[in-house]
């Protein structure tokens, strides 16, 4: 394998659609509330994908370090566990990542809040600096977020009340309550994915003392865990539609929850943990259809 491939294969693309569902609800919200700014939007895309990528790498080097990947790992083999990168070249491309992580997110501040508003400047600083931190940490160092059972809490909060909130106040410079009902939907759906992750290696993370939810949980309640992951965020986004939807259209956002009844069917049929595997692209590809929909029946109509 080429180094263009290796680097290609750690930056996970196939998460890329995901980590920009917040960005296209958030600025769909901003939208409804007559906001709209096409660099804001791009910068916000652009930030957000760093974010994933650096975390991806971060991830690679953390449970390859730990000896977590190895060869008991149900999923696809990642960098660092085949060899296609050395431990040395990961690691400076996690430094490499948050220092363009780092530029975008000051092209987006000063874009959203020039230096009218300073306050904002440092608030959103330091939630960038955050961000990083929490795509690093979740499996780097002795104290990862990840081996203690905290995933999935940092996985909504980032990828939904941050992502979406945060979006839509860079926009508008203010929020609004029902703004949570479509941030927790992106929140819960990302933490399904990270979730059905866990389930799939459930057994692998047990055996190299990775303590994630679904450890805890074990497998039978991870899948009712998992089933109230994903009817919450339906029961959410009807919920905010009930008092926004104004035509048949702006309901049609709810066609993304069909592939994800029939995931759920399928969750609870399986016999092997490596059939969970494809189940991953079916719950992120149907948030971003989700984002998708949600942003054109939303923000043109």
């Amino acid at each position: 394998m080429s180094k263009t491939k290796a680097w290609l294969h750690a930056a996970r693309l196939r998460t890329l659609p995901l980590s920009v569902s917040g960005i296209l609800v958030g600025t769909t919200l901003a939208a409804i509330q007559g906001f709209s700014d096409h660099i804001i939007f791009v910068l916000a895309l652009l930030t957000t994908i760093g974010f994933q990528i650096t975390s991806n790498f971060a991830n690679d080097y953390g449970d390859g370090v730990k000896g977590t990947d190895n060869e008991d790992r149900v999923g696809p083999q990642r960098a660092l566990q085949s060899g296609t990168l050395k431990r040395k070249e990961l690691k400076t491309g996690i430094l490499v990542s948050i220092f363009i992580n780092l530029t975008l997110v000051a092209f987006l501040l000063v874009r959203a809040f020039a230096f009218d508003f300073p306050e904002y400047i440092f608030l959103f600083g330091f939630l960038g600096l955050l961000s990083i931190w929490a795509a690093v940490k979740y499996t780097v160092g002795v104290d990862a977020y990840g081996y203690r059972g905290l995933g999935d809490i940092f996985v909504f909060v980032f990828f939904g009340l941050v992502s979406v909130l945060g979006s839509l106040f860079l926009f508008s410079k203010f929020l609004f309550p029902e703004a949570m009902l479509p941030a927790a939907t992106i929140g819960l759906l990302s933490t399904a994915v990270l979730n059905l992750n866990n389930m799939r290696d459930l057994e692998t993370d047990r055996k190299a003392g990775k303590i994630t939810l679904a450890v805890m949980l074990g497998a039978s309640m991870a899948r009712v865990y998992h089933l109230v992951l994903i009817l919450g965020s339906a029961v959410c986004l009807i919920a905010f539609m009930s008092m926004y939807a104004h035509s048949f259209w702006q309901w049609i956002p709810l066609v993304a929850f069909l592939p994800l009844l029939v995931h759920l069917n399928r969750i609870y049929r399986v016999n092997h943990p490596g059939e969970l595997d494809p189940e991953l692209k079916k719950i992120a590809l149907s948030t971003f259809l989700l984002a998708l929909l949600f942003y054109f029946t939303y923000y043109f109509l």
